[in-house]
């Protein structure tokens, strides 16, 4: 499968037993229909996050084709602590979050600092960028 934003083919990583699409290039993961509930593990943590769920109709920013469908995704706000602006498939195939954005809605919505998938969502990006910050020792 292709990034939305670069057209670059992304990784498949395994978080939680979560398949998820993650492009190498920009950042971006991108979460089939029903992997973004799988991986928020509180059950009152999940219908908060899903809850706050708005559509965005007077953004600026680019909408992005689906990596499925290639069709334009709509712009969703994720109200809470924070505002995190994702694009949705207008056919319900999933999620694409720009980089940092997924960590930044997760960390929003949990109120438990020991959350295994934002851990490991962390240790992965943040290895991430040390190993590309250090490549050229």
């Amino acid at each position: 499968m292709n990034c939305p934003v670069c057209n670059e083919p992304m990784v498949v990583l395994e978080l939680e037993q979560v398949e998820t699409d993650y492009c190498t290039n920009c950042g971006g993961i991108w979460l089939d229909s029903g992997e973004l509930e799988l991986l928020i593990e509180n059950l009152h943590e999940r219908e908060q996050i899903l809850n706050s769920f708005s559509e965005e109709l007077s953004t600026k920013e680019k909408s992005h084709p689906c990596p499925i469908c290639g069709k334009k995704m709509g712009k969703v706000i994720v109200r809470d602590k924070n505002k995190v602006l994702i694009d949705k498939c207008k056919k319900e195939h999933g999620f694409w979050f720009d980089k940092g954005e997924l960590n930044s809605l997760i960390e929003n919505a949990s109120d438990n600092k020991q959350n295994k998938v934002l851990n490991l969502l962390k240790d992965i990006f943040e290895n991430r960028v040390t190993s590309n910050n250090n490549g050229g020792d």
